[in-house]
């Protein structure tokens, strides 16, 4: 277990910080890299990431913190999850804290959350496991925070409400990321059981209680959902050995699924990302979902961004963020209209947050305009 916690240099030589900005591509606003292991030698590496934007606008970004080794949660008897936020668009970062830090022997990983916009709270999932006890045994867990990230309640076993108890023993998680809360304040969010299948869950109550729809989705592994302009749902999916994209539609709230396979999206078996920019309906001129992930039908490289106008029927060609090894991603709008996208970085030795506008994604084709009715 760690004692103490590294912290990253408060000041960078300019010459460092140029060199580190020439990595990625021209035109990005903020480029930092947040999680970095090199900086602390009690620990391997740092993986997983997430991102999202608090209702007062804060970022807050969410990791493992993998101790003894980098190797996930049913081999590692030391994960941790640890936070950074930003009060500024992702300008300057708060120093980093551990949220989830078990006795040794029991681990947390793979972190996602939901912001409800309703209630302004905020809802941190992650998986759990304690290898001494019950290995091979996974928990789902959820904590809550009710002040814009600064401090989060103690972890809630929700294993009963979103999983069948004969499952008991199977290869079971919460997908890493975000999940979302529809236009009715309904939170939905992605569950994988490698034997049945994809699983959406969520609340009708702000997350009081949780609900499960037993009904299987595949192809899919590690998967977004985002609600469609019609409110249908649609499901992004990674599927590993295909070279692309599962894309997964819904006209009934879960109860049955049409799936396709989406060449465009060609993808190496990789999480991703996926979330509603703008819709017309919010007083926005158009409706915008964007897509992150490393495009490449085979190893994890290219971080690319792509933006759909038609509700993911088709997808940009996309910018590249960064060329090299590149893996999980998670984006989010910032309060200004950028977009900001924290992402995993040659092996997972550096994961930067960067943030960019509309108008460099597009090439000037499309710019960021507030609401009609905030103009």
């Amino acid at each position: 277990m760690k004692n103490l916690i590294f912290l990253l240099p408060l000041f960078i030589s300019l010459p460092l910080l140029a060199q580190y900005n020439a990595q990625f591509e021209e035109g990005l606003k903020e480029t930092h890299d947040l999680f970095n292991a090199s900086t602390n030698p009690e620990v391997s590496c740092y993986r997983i990431p997430t991102i999202v934007t608090a209702p007062n606008g804060d970022l807050i970004c969410a990791m493992d913190e993998r101790v003894p080794s980098c190797n996930d949660l049913n081999r590692n008897k030391d994960i941790n999850i640890v936070v950074r936020r930003s009060k500024d668009n992702g300008k300057t970062w708060s120093k980093m804290e551990t949220i989830v830090d078990f006795p040794l022997g029991k681990s947390a990983s793979d972190p996602s959350m939901i912001v409800d916009e309703v209630t302004g709270e905020i809802f941190l999932f992650y998986n759990c496991m304690d290898l001494d006890k019950e290995r091979d045994v996974y928990y789902m867990h959820v904590s809550k925070s009710t002040d814009n990230g600064k401090t989060w309640s103690k972890p809630e076993d929700i294993t009963s409400q979103i999983a069948k108890p004969g499952w008991h023993k199977d290869f079971k998680f919460i997908t890493s990321g975000r999940g979302i809360q529809t236009r009715d304040g309904r939170l939905l969010h992605c569950m994988v059981n490698l034997n049945s299948g994809l699983h959406v869950f969520g609340s009708d109550d702000h997350g009081q209680s949780w609900f499960f729809i037993d009904t299987p989705i595949k192809p899919a592994n590690e998967s977004k959902i985002v609600e469609l302009a019609d409110g249908r749902w649609m499901i992004n999916s990674r599927v590993n050995g295909k070279g692309m994209r599962y894309v997964h539609v819904s006209s009934d709230q879960g109860t049955t699924w049409e799936s396709r396979a989406e060449p465009a999206l060609v993808d190496p078996g990789c999480n991703a990302s996926i979330i509603r920019y703008t819709a017309i309906e919010d007083g926005y001129q158009k409706n915008r979902l964007l897509f992150a992930n490393a495009k490449k039908k085979k190893g994890r490289k290219k971080m690319t961004v792509r933006i759909s106008y038609d509700e993911g029927l088709t997808w940009s060609k996309g910018k590249t963020i960064y060329k090299k090894g590149s893996a999980y991603s998670s984006l989010t709008k910032l309060k200004n209209g950028d977009i900001g996208l924290f992402f995993e970085k040659d092996g997972y030795k550096e994961n930067p947050f960067v943030s960019f506008s509309l108008e460099w994604l597009t090439d000037g084709k499309d710019t960021y305009k507030k609401p009609k009715r905030d103009q």
